[in-house]
């Protein structure tokens, strides 16, 4: 399938250091333990944290809401849950992309249930959301490009992780 690259790997890691010293200097002090979303944030994750100047924990949620299609099912399925509890830690979630809200709000609920000191959320890209479905993110890295977008983790049927930038993937 043909690629059109929309944000290149140099301005994305531009980003992914300002993106570090925010999340530094915004949220509270002491060790941050990271949880990046499986699998399309684990290329993003693994960036974020080298640009987090202080102590912290990666830890990595596996979570299935797309299958193989191009639009979520609205069904959100856990295939690997967190290796250590997070309670009473400051936790910060990566994910890859916000599309609809929904996969957030369901890993949000799942992970206040834990007991964090405190939760807050990193978005690589964003996409605005339907009406009542907002979400709060603490950081968003771009505003989501139109259509389907794979490349730095974000992946179409699989394929297409390896890609250095965002690209749109044409029908």
């Amino acid at each position: 399938m043909p690629l059109h690259e929309v944000i290149p790997p140099a301005a994305i890691a531009r980003r992914v250091a300002e993106l570090g010293a925010e999340i530094d200097a915004r949220l509270p002090g002491g060790p941050l333990t990271v949880v990046g979303v499986l699998r399309g944030a684990f290329i993003f994750t693994a960036d974020l944290v080298r640009a987090i100047p202080r102590e912290l924990t990666v830890d990595f949620l596996g979570v299935r809401s797309y299958g193989d299609a191009t639009v979520s099912s609205g069904v959100v399925e856990i295939t690997s849950d967190l290796g250590a509890p997070i309670a009473g830690r400051h936790v910060l979630l990566v994910e890859d992309i916000v599309d609809t809200g929904l996969t957030l709000r369901y890993l949000l609920d799942l992970l206040r249930a834990r007991g964090p000191a405190s939760l807050h959320v990193c978005a690589l890209l964003a996409k605005p959301a339907p009406a009542g479905n907002a979400v709060a993110l603490d950081f968003v890295g771009f505003p989501a490009p139109d259509g389907f977008v794979v490349g730095y983790g974000l992946d179409g049927r699989q394929l297409y992780r390896n890609l250095p930038g965002i690209n749109r993937l044409a029908e």
